[in-house]
C-alpha cells in the first residue's frame, strides 16, 4: 500500500516524539510491505517564528494532499501572551476547521502495570476502557467572540456557544457507530438543565438513537459525570459530547491511565483523511533532553493506521508492540521506573517488540 503522510512536528517535544513514531511507521512500513512517503511541514509556534502565522498555507495544501497527518503538539511560554493576535493554537484549531475534522476520538485503557501511576485506587481503575468522541469544530471555541464597552464602565467579553442540528448529529452518529463495534452504550453529556444548546443536543441524541436500536444510550450532565470518571469510570463505553466539555473531560480521564504522555488522538471528518496526535502539550521544560513519553504519539500512529489507512492489522500490531513494551518494565522517565530510558530508546523497544512478532507469525506460516 502506498501512502503520503505529512508530519507536523511542532514546537516543544513535538518534533522528538514524531521522529520516534515515523520510526515505528518506517518498521510497519518494512514488515508489511507498505510504502509510506512523509513530508514535513510547520505549524504552531514554530510556523509564527517563520511565516507570521500558525497555519502557513503551504502547510494547509499540503495536508490536503496528504492520506493522513501526524501531529506532535504546539505552543510554549514564547508565545504565552495571551493579549497575542497570532497565537500556536490558531494553527491546531485552523486545520482541524479547514480539514472538515469534527470528532475527536480519544480512547482511555490504562495497562495493568501503570495502574500504580494513577492518584486513584486501584479498584476504580480496573476494567476502565472506553473511548470519548469530542465534537471539534463548533461550540464556544469556534463562536463569535470579542469585547465592547460595558454598560457599567470598562469592557466587557463575551464568548458564543452555537451548534446546529447537523453539527450534532453526525458526532452523535458516529458515536453510536463506533458503539456498535463496542459494549453498545452511547453516554451523551451535556449541560441541558442550564444551557439551550444543551437541550438541542439532547433532542438531537435522542433522536439519532432511534436509528441504533441495538445500542442503548444514556444522557449524563456534564459536571455528574465528571464526578462519576473518578468513581465508576469502568461504567463508560463510549461518551459523546461537545468541545469545550470534551475538552475538559478527556484531561481529567488521562489521570486514570497515570501520565498525559500515554494516551493518544485521533480527529476524523467525513472521508478517510485524518490528524493524529497525543494528548499531551508541547512541555517545553523537557524538549531537548530526550526524555520524553513517546507512547502517546505512537499509538497516534496505530489509530492512523486503522482509520486513514484502513490496516486494522498492522495497527494492532503497534498497539501490542507498544502494551509488551510497558508491561515489560521499560518506560521514560513520567511513567517512574526505576531505570528510565530515553525516548528514542522506547521506541526502538517497541519497534524491536514489532519485528519480532512479524518474524514469529511469519515463521508459523512458512509451508515445511
Amino acid at each position: 500500500m502506498k501512502s503520503l503522510i505529512q508530519l507536523l512536528p511542532g514546537d516543544g517535544i513535538g518534533p522528538e516524539v514524531v521522529d520516534v513514531a515515523r520510526q515505528v511507521l518506517d518498521t510497519v512500513a518494512s514488515c508489511f510491505e507498505h510504502d509510506f512517503t512523509f513530508s514535513t511541514h510547520l505549524i504552531g509556534g514554530c510556523a509564527i517564528d517563520r511565516h507570521g502565522t500558525a497555519l502557513p498555507d503551504e502547510t494547509l495544501a499540503a495536508a490536503r494532499q496528504a492520506d493522513a497527518i501526524l501531529l506532535g503538539a504546539v505552543g510554549g511560554p514564547k508565545w504565552d501572551d495571551p493579549a497575542a493576535k497570532v497565537r500556536p493554537e490558531q494553527g491546531l484549531l485552523g486545520i482541524r476547521k479547514q480539514l472538515g475534522l469534527y470528532a475527536n476520538l480519544r480512547p482511555v485503557r490504562p495497562y495493568p502495570s501503570l495502574v500504580r501511576l494513577s492518584p486513584l485506587k486501584p479498584e476504580r481503575v480496573a476494567g476502565v476502557d472506553f473511548l470519548v468522541v469530542r465534537e471539534l469544530t463548533g461550540g464556544l471555541y469556534f463562536g463569535p467572540k470579542g469585547r465592547r464597552p460595558a454598560a457599567s464602565g470598562g469592557e466587557e467579553a463575551f464568548d458564543t456557544l452555537v451548534y446546529s442540528e447537523a453539527e450534532i448529529r453526525r458526532v452523535v452518529r458516529l458515536a453510536f457507530e463506533l458503539a456498535r463495534g463496542r459494549r453498545k452504550l452511547v453516554t451523551s453529556v451535556d449541560k441541558a438543565n442550564v444551557l439551550e444548546s444543551s437541550r438541542l443536543w439532547r433532542q438531537v441524541a435522542t433522536a439519532v438513537a432511534r436509528d441504533f436500536p441495538d445500542v442503548r444510550l444514556e444522557h449524563q450532565l456534564v459536571d455528574s459525570c465528571a464526578m462519576r470518571l473518578v468513581t465508576h469510570a469502568s461504567s463508560f463505553d463510549v461518551v459523546v459530547t461537545e468541545n469545550m466539555f470534551g475538552d475538559i473531560l478527556t484531561d481529567e480521564a488521562a489521570v486514570l491511565a497515570g501520565s498525559l504522555g500515554l494516551l493518544p488522538s485521533a480527529s476524523l471528518g467525513e472521508g478517510r483523511k485524518g490528524l493524529y496526535e497525543p494528548i499531551h502539550g508541547s512541555a517545553p521544560d523537557i524538549a531537548g533532553k530526550g526524555i520524553a513519553n513517546p507512547t502517546g504519539t505512537i499509538l497516534s500512529a496505530a489509530l492512523l493506521l486503522r482509520h486513514s489507512l484502513g490496516l486494522e492489522r498492522e495497527a494492532t500490531a503497534v498497539e501490542r508492540a507498544v502494551a509488551a513494551t510497558l508491561e515489560s518494565g521499560l518506560g521514560t522517565a513520567d511513567l517512574g521506573e526505576p531505570a528510565p530510558v530515553s525516548t528514542e530508546r522506547f521506541g526502538a523497544a517497541v519497534r524491536e517488540r514489532l519485528e519480532h512478532e512479524f518474524s514469529s507469525v511469519t515463521s508459523t506460516h512458512v509451508s515445511p
